[in-house]
């Protein structure tokens, strides 16, 4: 089969990896355009690209894939099956009709669980022990399409949504190569999306969400710790200092009001939280500085309890 490969990011990376490695075809790599990034304001390529053209793979960058040029360019590839992994654009009807078998994404949730932007990050916003990779094949409403497969893998207590991110995007390829052989073998299953109010769809994610507020319970703010690395990050501002707040965990229980510091030292910083348990943070970034242990801060910077 033919393959057209549609992404931009690392974890588009790990996927595209995944499906030249194992032997597919693949005739092209669409992602995002240069974009011009730090001071000097040099045009970088996106991670796809880079790795595509170490590949041979050609490499085609449109600023939209609804001209018709593009649609026109796309359909003399003669795609068998167009894979998408996080491509960062909606794609038009016109587009999705364009290969002869299917256009599949690879989606980091357990459909219909988190459609959306960030499914990641908030499936350990939200305390979940359990998340995944699910292959769908794409129709015109955001991650609405009927499902081909889902890899599902446990979240670690402790992991954040960098870790997370990484993992997903390796078992997301191993599912996509899975997909193109079900696919290729004429029984790929189709399981249309059941959609209700008890699933969450995963919206943006933005710097409101980024301060502790210590009247809530210490498991939901460890659980805001670890979602929202490595953007926009957990903060906190203790004795005036802003802090983006790495690592944290549960500490031990206090009768002390929300937000009192218990203790600064060698094991971290303990604050009181709403539920009567404390957060021990042990790895922060204060503004201006690097990210190190709280410990290794607090020797520069004491803080009296």
């Amino acid at each position: 089969m033919r393959v057209v490969f549609m992404g931009t990011p690392e974890f588009a990376v790990a996927v595209l990896r995944q499906i030249v490695e194992a032997g597919w075809d693949v005739a092209a790599a669409y992602t995002q355009p240069d974009k011009p990034k730090n001071r000097g304001m040099k045009l970088v390529p996106t991670p796809v690209k880079e790795y595509a053209l170490t590949q041979n793979i050609p490499v085609y960058q449109p600023q939209s894939c609804r001209d018709e040029a593009v649609l026109e360019e796309l359909r003399a590839l003669e795609p068998d099956v167009i894979v998408v992994a996080a491509y960062g654009k909606l794609l038009p009807q016109a587009l999705l009709d364009i290969p002869k078998v299917a256009i599949i994404n690879v989606h980091s949730s357990i459909l219909p669980q988190y459609r959306g932007a960030a499914p990641i990050n908030w499936a350990i916003l939200n305390g979940d022990t359990e998340t995944g990779v699910t292959i769908q094949y794409m129709a015109a409403e955001l991650d609405a399409g009927d499902i081909l497969l889902v890899k599902r893998t446990p979240i670690g207590p402790e992991e954040d949504a960098a870790e997370l991110y990484a993992r997903l995007a390796e078992l997301g390829g191993a599912a996509a190569c899975e997909a193109l052989s079900l696919l290729a073998a004429g029984n790929a299953p189709r399981t249309p999306q059941v959609y209700g109010p008890q699933y969450q769809y995963a919206s943006m994610l933005s710097r409101d969400m980024s301060p502790l507020d210590w009247s809530r319970p210490a498991q939901a703010l460890v659980n805001q710790v670890r979602g929202l690395i490595p953007w926009p990050c957990a903060v906190t501002e203790v004795a005036g200092v802003r802090w983006k707040v790495y690592r944290a965990h549960v500490g031990p229980e206090t009768n002390r009001a929300p937000g009192t510091i218990l203790s600064a030292g060698k094991d971290g910083v303990a604050v009181a939280c709403g539920d009567g348990k404390s957060l021990v943070i042990t790895q922060l970034q204060a503004d201006g500085g690097k990210r190190m242990a709280a410990a290794d801060y607090l020797r520069g910077h004491p803080i009296t309890v």
